[in-house]
């Protein structure tokens, strides 16, 4: 227990610090984009007056420590600013957004743990023989594919030529659960790539548990073989799945950018992409750290259940 106590704390104490890296790398960045935003945000052929009027409002007029710190300081009170183009909070678009994106999210994972889990333990106890070689190929080439280019593929051949499913999202707002017909193929994009990598991973991590010596060792002692596979092999398993697994979901929620404006979805990704083009610094810097501290969280919970299927692995902290 004090073992796990020190892991925990460490991992606490390495979680804040990251914290506070990715606040001050994101207002790094936001400042050294080109150009001016002041004057992106004055209009067509502004005059100086309107120019110097906008640059007060943002608060360009002011020091940059200055800035961060009132930045670091509202963010520590959950205050992540007010857009420049609408006037409304910060906090208004992320709860707009958030809910499309979660609800793709929760979606694929939902497939995604029985779909990887199941064909990466199918792979490993048929390893070698003809179903793991087909598993291995089709996972293969699929991960191969791009996003972008599998969705387009899908929206061809599903949408524009069978006419099954729609294309896009458009004209039905963000309840998407009213409209499931529309969730089918954004699903299956977010899933191609991570199910493939989940699974491939999975049958390595029970191919080396089943050939360690306590797996034999357990088969001597007439433990059954489905015993050694699920009692012991996967456990090893699931600690460098389950960091897999939270890489996948911290990119769903921070990175499905190109699924949602592929299929143009109101989430995160689309609410983002439109405070790039509009120059929206203060929504731009929001929302970049909610997905910073979305991996942190993320991160840090899968190195606990690694830590704790497996403390063998020695996850650093």
């Amino acid at each position: 227990m004090s073992g796990l106590r020190s892991f925990v704390a460490r991992r606490l104490l390495l979680g804040v610090l990251q914290t506070a890296a990715v606040v001050l790398l994101v207002f790094a960045l936001t400042e050294a984009l080109p150009g001016d935003a002041a004057v992106a945000l004055a209009g067509d052929q502004p005059d100086p007056a309107r120019i110097a009027a906008v640059r007060e409002a943002m608060g360009l007029d002011r020091p940059a420590g200055e800035r961060l710190a009132d930045w670091a300081t509202g963010l520590l009170h959950g205050d992540l600013g007010t857009s420049l183009v609408s006037g409304r909070p910060v906090n208004r678009y992320l709860a707009d957004g958030f809910g499309p994106t979660l609800l793709l999210a929760s979606l694929t994972v939902v497939l995604l743990v029985p779909a990887g889990f199941g064909l990466g333990v199918l792979a490993a106890r048929y390893a070698g023989r003809p179903a793991d070689r087909l598993i291995s190929s089709v996972t293969l080439a699929v991960y191969a594919v791009p996003e972008f280019a599998l969705g387009v593929l899908l929206v061809t051949v599903f949408a524009l030529r069978l006419g099954w499913l729609p294309p896009t999202a458009v004209g039905h707002g963000t309840d998407l659960l009213a409209h499931p017909a529309v969730l089918v193929l954004p699903v299956l994009v977010l899933l191609s790539r991570p199910v493939c990598s989940l699974a491939r991973m999975v049958r390595a991590g029970m191919i080396d548990a089943l050939a360690s010596p306590y797996a034999a060792q357990a088969r001597r002692y007439g433990v059954s073989g489905t015993r050694v596979r699920y009692a012991h092999a996967l456990p090893n398993a699931l600690a460098p799945a389950a960091q897999q697994l939270a890489r996948t979901v911290d990119w769903l929620l921070c990175g499905v950018i190109v699924v949602e404006a592929l299929y143009v979805i109101p989430g995160l990704g689309t609410v983002l992409l439109d405070a790039v083009a509009a120059r929206d610094v203060p929504v731009v810097q929001g929302l970049a750290v909610v997905f910073g501290v979305l991996t942190v969280v993320l991160n840090l919970g899968a190195d606990l259940v690694a830590h704790r299927f497996a403390p063998r692995a020695g996850v650093a902290a």
